[in-house]
């Protein structure tokens, strides 16, 4: 208890008597520093009191309705490791600030405000809402103004936002509003539990992020997949003997060879020998930008969502150093220390499937770079070697590419180019 720091209310802009209107956290709840604790409303702004630093609250002192002034007490905080966050993705490295809202279906979009007082979120609209559920509003496209609050001073609460969420579905706007060539149309809002029992669940924060980013590669880039595969029969073989040596490691630094490692040294030889594909179009799109590096993202599977880690100058790693940096961003993700430096500068992009299944997809190309491999579980399939079929280990493979720097042609070649390369692990030391 001699350690725990008191959290109190910090300047809120000389407003005093200011009410508590959402509490965020608990006794025992983890909270990492600027996590936000309490939620205050004056008659002109909401703000968040955010956390000093990481710890675990040990006492809340306030509840929902308490009025405080700056320095009044909140609650205790004991230091500590804080809550687990997620990752950051690469792609929300590359997300460029979000640009004006877009009209919804439920209003105009409302003008330019002015910029709020430090530390102070302006409430242009007159509307009293708490962050959480402005962040909801925003997530859904609902203009706060349309909602009826039925809170304190009309405050929108969040049943209040859910309520207006499955009410009857508004009416899409006439083609006619919408020039010619300006826009995809949007698919018309559909009251859902009209027909049934609905759940509301947000998107986390790595999907919100990811998705438009995605959205916007899959508009802007002419996508064609080209699917290929290599037979790994030898290759594996091979793989698990450096594996078991790696698992019996004694000093201390076991790791796991897997086939990703093979992956990576291969395609950085097919880049060498195809270097359309390690480029980046110029932003006037009349030159490629080629790249003399190369750093090769692995796409990984959270519980959030999709986080991309990059494997600088892999062209000089062998299958040990990369088995071993494998299983160090492994362990960063898992913590959620993965940083921005370690998802930025990807020439090429790998997205494997192999854990999970599947038979060939079609991964989106992660922008500005202009092409991505996707792999799946390899299978035992019967191949005819000449005179007989033959029990053969086979890795499907599925390319896409930027149809406007990569021809078909090409992709062809280079895909298998990259299966020759997988069939024989001497081909990988050329």
């Amino acid at each position: 208890m001699s350690d725990a720091t008191e959290v109190k209310v910090p300047d809120i802009g000389g407003f005093s008597d200011v009410p508590i209107i959402e509490v965020h956290v608990n006794p025992g709840d983890q909270v990492n520093a600027e996590d936000p604790l309490v939620t205050l409303e004056s008659d002109k702004a909401t703000m968040d009191v955010p956390a000093p630093a990481a710890g675990s609250v040990l006492d809340v002192l306030v509840k929902v309705g308490d009025q405080v002034s700056e320095g009044a007490p909140i609650l205790l905080l004991a230091p500590g490791d804080g809550a687990l966050v997620p990752p950051p993705s690469l792609v929300e490295q590359q997300e460029p600030a979000p640009a004006a809202p877009a009209p919804t279906m439920t209003a105009p979009t409302p003008g330019p405000v002015p910029a709020p007082a430090a530390g102070v979120v302006a409430d242009a609209l007159g509307v009293h809402a708490g962050p959480s559920v402005r962040r909801m509003a925003r997530e859904f496209g609902i203009d706060l103004a349309a909602v009826t609050g039925t809170g304190p001073k009309g405050r929108v609460t969040k049943d209040d936002l859910l309520s207006h969420v499955r009410g009857p579905a508004t009416p899409p706007a006439p083609a006619a509003t919408t020039p010619a060539g300006a826009g995809i149309p949007e698919i018309p809002a559909q009251d859902f539990a009209e027909f049934g029992p609905v759940t509301i669940r947000p998107l986390s924060r790595i999907k919100k992020v990811s998705g438009p980013f995605l959205h916007r590669s899959w508009l802007n880039i002419p996508h064609v997949t080209h699917n290929d595969e290599a037979d790994i029969t030898e290759l594996d073989r091979y793989r698990k003997e450096l594996d078991t040596a790696a698992k019996a490691a004694t000093d201390g630094a076991g790791y796991r060879v897997t086939l990703l490692a093979f992956l990576v040294k291969a395609v950085v030889s097919a880049l060498k020998k195809f270097p359309e594909f390690n480029s980046s179009l110029t932003p006037e799109k009349d030159a490629l930008i080629l790249k003399d590096y190369y750093n090769i993202g692995i796409a990984v599977d959270t519980p959030d969502g999709l986080v991309v880690p990059v494997v600088s100058d892999a062209d000089r790693k062998g299958i040990i150093e990369l088995s071993r940096e494998f299983g160090v961003i492994s362990a960063k993700a898992r913590d959620g220390k993965l940083s921005p430096a370690d998802m930025s500068g990807g020439t090429f992009t790998i997205s494997s499937l192999g854990g999970i299944g599947g038979t060939s997809f079609t991964p989106i190309v992660n922008a500005p770079e202009v092409a991505i491999l996707g792999v799946v579980r390899s299978r035992t399939a019967p191949v005819w070697n000449g005179s007989e079929f033959t029990p053969r280990l086979m890795l499907p493979l599925s390319l896409s590419y930027d149809h406007r720097v990569i021809d078909g042609a090409l992709a062809a070649r280079f895909t298998r180019h990259l299966g020759h390369l997988l069939e024989d692990d001497r081909r990988l030391l050329l």
